[in-house]
């Protein structure tokens, strides 16, 4: 992700600071981050936060602040344009209206595309009128969207007019999907024997009619535990699996969400993550349920340069991102020859904090300026973060919480609590699940550590089409395996210690089944076997694919030297890359002299592998 360039004056808040000048006091009462227990409390009671047993629900707390802004978003380059909760729950309303009608009643629609308010509504109004919302990656390949389309059964797809030209060829033929509706760039109605194309803009219009001849209102579901949401995990139809989540699932994380947080109706955030990702759907909603103002990042080249345009108060990242802003403050700094003045005023910064005296703005105003100005508080998610990054962005006033989650789980787990932060840790589960360690033994600080296993009405239905799956992934009790291992203190803090099961987790929080990989190049004649793991970068933060490769030394003339041998195969795995995703191409391929160790059963023990 190429980040916008980030400036810090020559003559920063950090010098000035050091070189004189007042500081702003703060009552000793205060914690690190401005706040004390009486002001948490009455914020608490200011928000106003309701739980929602439904998305109706949701969409009907909207009434209370119809003229308040709920998106901000680019039309086209350095055009920004609104929609107030008002103008949203008239789009959304009529949606769900044409969704209720006849043809489209029951539907499964998926949704792709880049994130705009028309794709949030489309995913909204589709649980509203009682159909079922498939999200989508926009990053799969057309042939993968199609496998998908036809497994999950999908009745139409609503997407961005990126993608128009790609699913034209798919109409005559799919065997599922047969109503296309492009959300933005096509006006003009197309209907033939075995499929339609109904803009959006039709659709808008079809829903308005409903409403005006009263055959339409907002009324609540008839079952909450009906399967609402398909969301594939990842990858290829061979590999992935389809998880089935109902609207309970749904709203069960959004209150989570809202109780564990400390977001208020005026927030301003920006959404940067994939927004088909279960993290950062989660999170929007919980978002349009408190009334915050959601700014919708264009492009990630503009990342920060959006954050000074939208000027955030919270954000929700995964990893990469935090890192990335990490890494534009240090090259800043040392560009200005400015580290030695940075850790002091950390020093200082924090020796003040004793005292009850919070001098962060003074000395890194400039810093901090950067991202916006009124940056305060940022949750982690999706990949494991460096506890260092949590100090080192709490000492300039940005508090980073860390959450766990699984989109078995809806996805949220557990968070870090924002008024009790534990170094490393997760934090305790969300109000709406429980979580036990199972198949453990005590670790060296004498906790029980072993696979998280998670209950409670955050957990899925299941996953679609897979009774196998579904049964292998929970315990006789109801317990959900997550496949992560980790250890809880005496307080029920969660720490993530290791993942059982192959899954790659990359620093953007994609996730990648080295399965998916291995079969790509194990096309390669020359490949006698193949092993893809995850490895570190020299930053410690990147995860780059490496294959670890033992030839087929029979597809080689006698006398090849090796050299030749090594270099035949990485050009064969260059071109198998080009067949893959980018985040999912190998970057790197060893070699191995021997086979890899395997089971009676023939299979290799990948947890032997490193």
């Amino acid at each position: 992700m190429p980040p916008a360039c980030l400036t810090i004056p020559a003559k920063s808040g950090i010098i000035a600071a050091l070189s004189g000048g007042d500081a702003s006091v703060h009552s000793a009462e205060k914690n690190r981050f401005g706040e004390d227990q009486t002001m948490i409390k009455l914020k608490e009671t200011e928000r106003n936060f309701k739980t929602i047993d439904s998305m109706y629900e949701m969409v009907q707390g909207w009434s209370t602040r119809r003229d308040k802004i709920a998106f901000r978003y680019f039309t086209a380059p350095g055009e920004i344009a609104s929609l107030t909760y008002g103008e949203f729950e008239e789009i959304v309303s009529r949606l769900a209206a044409a969704y209720r009608t006849q043809d489209l009643k029951g539907r499964r629609v998926a949704v792709i595309g880049e994130t705009s308010p028309m794709w949030v509504a489309t995913y909204i109004a589709v649980i509203l009128a009682g159909g079922v919302i498939i999200p989508m990656d926009k990053d799969l390949k057309i042939e993968e969207i199609s496998g998908f389309l036809a497994f999950a059964e999908a009745d139409a797809i609503a997407y961005s007019s990126s993608f128009h030209e790609k699913f034209m060829p798919l109409a005559d033929t799919h065997p599922t999907t047969h109503i296309f509706i492009p959300m933005d760039g096509i006006e003009e109605e197309v209907r033939s024997e075995h499929y339609c194309v109904l803009p959006f803009s039709s659709l808008l219009k079809l829903g308005q009619e409903e409403i005006e001849a009263g055959r339409y209102v907002h009324t609540p579901p008839e079952d909450v535990n009906r399967m609402a949401i398909m969301l594939f995990t990842s990858g290829t139809t061979g590999t992935s699996k389809c998880v089935m989540l109902s609207e309970k699932n749904l709203t069960s994380t959004v209150n989570a969400a809202g109780t564990s947080v400390n977001y208020f109706p005026d927030d301003v955030t920006v959404s940067v993550l994939p927004i088909h990702h279960t993290y950062e759907l989660a999170i929007v909603m919980a978002e349009l349920n408190y009334g915050v103002e959601i700014c919708v990042n264009d492009n990630l080249r503009h990342v920060l340069k959006n954050f000074r345009t939208f000027r955030p108060t919270a954000l929700v990242l995964v990893p990469l991102f935090i890192n990335t802003m990490y890494k534009k403050i240090m090259d800043e700094v040392r560009k200005k020859n400015m580290e030695t003045n940075l850790k002091i005023g950390m020093r200082v910064s924090k020796f003040m904090r004793v005292f009850g005296v919070d001098m962060s703005k003074r000395l890194f105003g400039a810093i901090t300026e950067a991202f916006g100005g009124r940056l305060k508080k940022i949750i982690s998610g999706g990949a494991p973060l460096n506890p260092d990054m949590v100090d080192f962005f709490g000492e300039f006033g940005i508090q980073i919480c860390e959450g766990y989650g699984i989109t078995e789980c809806s996805p949220l787990v557990a968070v870090t609590p924002y008024y009790k932060p534990k170094r490393g840790s997760v934090g305790p589960t969300v109000c709406s699940c429980r979580a036990e360690i199972r198949y453990g033994e005590l670790n060296d600080r004498k906790f029980l550590e072993g696979e998280i296993c998670v209950k409670g009405d955050n957990v899925m239905l299941g996953y679609y089409k897979n009774p196998e799956a579904t049964a292998a992934a929970f315990t006789e009790d109801g317990f959900f395996r997550t496949g992560d291992i980790g250890y809880m203190d005496k307080d029920g803090y969660i720490y993530i210690t290791g993942r059982s099961k192959s899954v790659i987790v990359l620093e953007n929080g994609k996730n990648v089944f080295p399965e998916e990989v291995e079969e790509a190049l194990e096309g390669i004649e020359e490949i006698e076997e193949v092993v893809v793991v995850g490895r570190k970068e020299e930053d410690g933060e990147t995860v780059k694919l490496v294959a670890i490769v033992y030839p087929n030394l029979n597809k080689f003339p006698k006398e090849t030297p090796m050299e030749t041998v090594q270099q035949t195969i990485r050009d064969a795995v260059a071109a198998a890359n080009k067949k893959l995703v980018r985040y999912k191409q190998v970057k790197e391929v060893e070699f191995r002299d021997t086979e890899f160790e395997k089971t009676t059963t023939r299979k290799i023990k990948r947890h032997l592998v490193h």
